[in-house]
């Protein structure tokens, strides 16, 4: 699926920072914690806590947030829809990468299992 360039340069620009506190609310509201949200984080994009505050405190953005990120390798494993997307069929990596994360949040926020959300079988 193609993304417009407007969309996906609005990713790039968007800081990781004015997302994070979403994520956390969103987890927290369902029950989840934000230790199980930087479990998820960290199998995404190698990133530990002190990572992700340091990159919350640069104000980074998530097109340097995942230049800075290892993407685990069964990242291609997250399939479905996000936001109207199909994750599988987003062209723009930076843009899938973003749709990645989100995805994974969603599934710890509608209570899925960590090892399904982290792809181990």
């Amino acid at each position: 699926m193609n993304t417009s360039d407007t969309h996906n340069e609005r990713m790039a620009k968007m800081t990781f920072s004015s997302v994070y506190p979403h994520y956390v609310t969103k987890v927290e509201k369902k029950g989840r914690t934000k230790e199980e949200l930087h479990e998820v984080i960290e199998w995404l994009t190698g990133f530990d806590e002190s990572k992700v505050q340091d990159l919350i405190d640069q104000n980074a953005t998530f097109e340097t947030f995942f230049q800075q990120a290892k993407l685990n390798p069964n990242a291609h494993l997250i399939k479905g829809m996000i936001c109207g997307y199909r994750i599988e069929d987003i062209e723009n990596p930076l843009t899938q990468k973003v749709r990645f994360l989100d995805k994974i949040v969603d599934e710890l926020a509608q209570g899925k299992k960590m090892e399904k959300i982290l792809r181990k079988g």
